[in-house]
């Protein structure tokens, strides 16, 4: 039925009904119990969240809370007044942070406010090649002229890696007039840059430092998981707190370092210029939640469970030849509750169609060679067990006669060709051609998958054959004329 069945029904009695899709799909999941998440939200189904948060929940309906600033004496976002500046004021003391800003519409929102309050028009940007596709959104709001840096590319499992700080002093050297560093660490599947050595070159000429720091907002709050950005020399780092931290979808943190040069007037600002006008209560109260679990006891034994829980994994597939799970080395270390996971013989794709018809399991995402789950506060341990056990089983079977083969290849690792910046390519004519007839030519859209949301073409990128394995699912492309 299509769009059809999204228009008013009319059914045998004559009775008007009416059909809501997303609606259907929620009651159907909840029917059937869903899935074994091993991706965000953090919170897996309410098990990661504040419990006192969880019985307001489950006692009044989400229409009867549902609200926006200014009413319910809840104060104001934009300024922050009442509960809701009391709020920032507790999550900047527990992160560590000069200021923090509540964020709806995730880290993006963060990332484009810190493009407009620290880059003007024509300014060179260091940005790592492996970052969000919002901070090249940020890019061309601001009109900056982007000089990539490319983090190791570690082919094995086909990711992006760690950034390499004599890159960052070659690139410096090279290009005075950069403004701006921009780098994300920990990487999507965990990796962790040494942020204290680029950050100390930063300082050495005088240019903020800004961390994408979206997947590790538990960090504060274990000794056993790397130091955030914050306490190591950042200017600023945002935090998707409904990734890992357990507060709803779309809700994150922008933390300004305490001996940040941020213009914080600026800053706020550009928060209000981007924001909505009427942001939902429940997603500043699930920020403020997830900030004062993590911080309780609580909060951080679910933490602990998390470690645990990867340490466990690690362990019972260490002595499968055939497994391989990414893991600190002599070169990087990383967030231990991300698994990075391949099995010999199994694309990412394949691996994830398994997990899913076999074993009823959702993982956050893959790339040409593996998969990526997390494991979050909300995880148990009989749902880590079980996990471990499939992929026991896959790595012993003969999974030959499942047919299904993605073609769509992911995480390009590749180096761009660039025509003109990312502003410029933006605003000019466009056409849309066939995929194959878009090779040579110069890309006018930003084409990122999510998850993770790093890009595979930016506008103003020459468009060449190696890109089209990673565009199969689209049958046009926009280009310039």
């Amino acid at each position: 039925m299509g769009s059809e069945k999204a228009k008013k029904i009319k059914s045998g009695n004559n009775r008007t009904e009416t059909y809501a899709p997303i609606l259907e799909a929620i009651k159907r999941s909840a029917i059937s119990g869903g899935s074994i998440q091993f991706h965000i939200p953090g919170h897996t189904k309410g098990s990661g969240i504040l419990p006192d948060f969880k019985v307001l929940l489950s006692k009044y309906d989400a229409a009867t809370l549902d609200s926006t600033d200014e009413f319910e004496s809840i104060g104001t976002l934009h300024p922050s007044t009442g509960p809701i500046k009391e709020a920032q004021e507790l999550a900047a003391k527990a992160f560590g942070a000069k200021e923090s800003f509540f964020l709806l519409n995730g880290s993006s929102i963060g990332n484009m406010a810190l493009a407009l309050t620290l880059i003007k028009p024509n300014d060179k940007v260091l940005i790592g090649r492996n970052c969000h596709r919002s901070i090249v959104t940020g890019m061309i709001m601001s009109s900056a002229n982007p000089i990539w840096i490319t983090p190791k590319k570690h082919e094995k499992y086909s990711i992006w890696g760690e950034i390499d700080p004599q890159a960052v002093k070659n690139e410096l050297e090279i290009n005075p007039d950069i403004k701006l560093v921009w780098i994300t660490s920990p990487t999507y599947e965990g990796i962790v840059s040494d942020i204290k050595a680029i950050s100390d070159i930063c300082k050495y000429y005088n240019i903020p430092l800004i961390v994408d720091e979206a997947h590790g907002c538990l960090w504060n709050f274990s000794p056993k998981l790397p130091t955030s950005a914050l306490h190591l020399g950042a200017s600023a780092v945002v935090h998707s707190m409904h990734k890992t931290g357990g507060s709803f979808s779309q809700s994150s943190i922008l933390h300004v370092a305490k001996d940040s040069i941020i213009d914080i007037e600026r800053l706020k600002h550009n928060l209000r210029l981007l924001h909505t006008t009427s942001p939902s209560i429940l997603l500043l109260a699930s920020i403020d939640a997830a900030r004062a679990y993590l911080e309780s006891d609580d909060g951080k034994k679910l933490i602990e469970n998390a470690i645990d829980n990867a340490i466990y994994v690690r362990n019972e597939l260490k002595d499968y030849q055939n497994v391989h799970v990414l893991s600190n080395n002599k070169d990087f270390k990383i967030d231990p509750t991300k698994l990075f996971i391949s099995i010999d013989g199994f694309t990412g794709a394949r691996l994830e169609t398994i997990l899913k018809t076999e074993f009823n399991i959702e993982i956050e995402s893959t790339t040409d060679y593996g998969f990526l789950a997390l494991l979050n506060i909300g995880n148990n341990f009989d749902e880590v067990k079980y996990f471990v056990q499939s992929i026991k089983k896959i790595a012993i079977s003969n999974y030959h006669d499942i047919s299904y083969m993605e073609k769509l290849k992911f995480m390009p690792l590749l180096t761009p060709i660039i025509k003109m910046t990312p502003r410029e390519a933006f605003y000019m004519e466009s056409e849309k051609v066939s995929l194959e007839d878009s090779i040579g030519r110069i890309s006018s859209q930003i084409i990122a998958e999510c998850p993770p949301g790093i890009f595979i073409l930016v506008p103003g990128e020459l468009i060449t054959d190696a890109h089209l394995p990673y565009l199969r699912k689209y049958k046009e492309i926009s280009v310039l004329k």
